[in-house]
């Protein structure tokens, strides 16, 4: 999936160009990588907030139209204000379209409620990962990768080799790794019952203090 947005050249640098910028609504940005040398650009902010709303705009191959020149990449940081809708930066990354990419992608999770583990056990799914690190072309780069859990039963894990992969995408793993994905836990199961009659179990009332002896006071 290849999603475009629009950028122009710029030539002004440092934290005062960058504010002026901003209020003009154009967000700086930088696009490094490849042969070229890092160009400074800037964006329409009202353009990239939408963008940036899209989960695939995280993950997928992205078209830059820079001053007419269509260039592709990937988006690789994006700064953001503490606690306004405002975004101050963005890095891009371009793209070798005959080399292959490293790229988390995300995981969408289908068909956890008619498993039987989930149907029949009256579990529930733990989604262990949301994302996974992925290498491939960038024709081949997937916006997501879906995780089909009709199959899961109670007390069982699904782990990454058990992913169905699109062609030309492989899981970057490290040696003798396989880790899970998901898996299905059942509700009610012994550790949770040894904590309901723990929690039921009546309290011992506290023994009754001593009283203390009076004294006399003999005068």
């Amino acid at each position: 999936m290849q999603l475009e947005f629009n950028a122009n050249k710029r030539d002004g640098q440092g934290t005062g160009a960058s504010r002026r910028l901003r209020r003009t609504g154009r967000v700086p940005g930088i696009l490094y990588g490849g042969s070229a040398t890092p160009q400074s650009i800037d964006i329409d902010h009202n353009e990239l907030f939408q963008l940036l709303r899209k989960e695939a705009f995280y993950s997928s191959v992205l078209n830059v139209n820079l001053d007419g020149k269509k260039e592709m990449c990937l988006l690789r940081d994006v700064q953001r204000h503490p606690y306004r809708p405002v975004i101050l930066h963005a890095d891009f990354q371009r793209v070798d379209a005959t080399h292959k990419l490293h790229q988390k992608v995300p995981l969408h999770f289908i068909n956890a409620e008619v498993s039987p583990g989930v149907k029949l056990s009256g579990g529930m799914v733990q989604h262990v990962m949301s994302d996974l690190d992925v290498r491939c072309l960038a024709k081949d780069l997937p916006a997501f990768i879906e995780v089909d859990l009709k199959d899961m039963v109670s007390g069982h894990s699904m782990h990454v080799s058990g992913l169905t992969l699109p062609a030309g995408v492989e899981a970057v793993l490290h040696k003798g790794e396989d880790p899970v994905v998901a898996t299905v836990i059942v509700r009610g199961g012994k550790a949770e019952e040894e904590v309901v009659e723990v929690a039921a179990a009546p309290v011992a009332a506290p023994a009754p203090a001593e009283k203390k002896s009076e004294k006399t006071d003999k005068r």
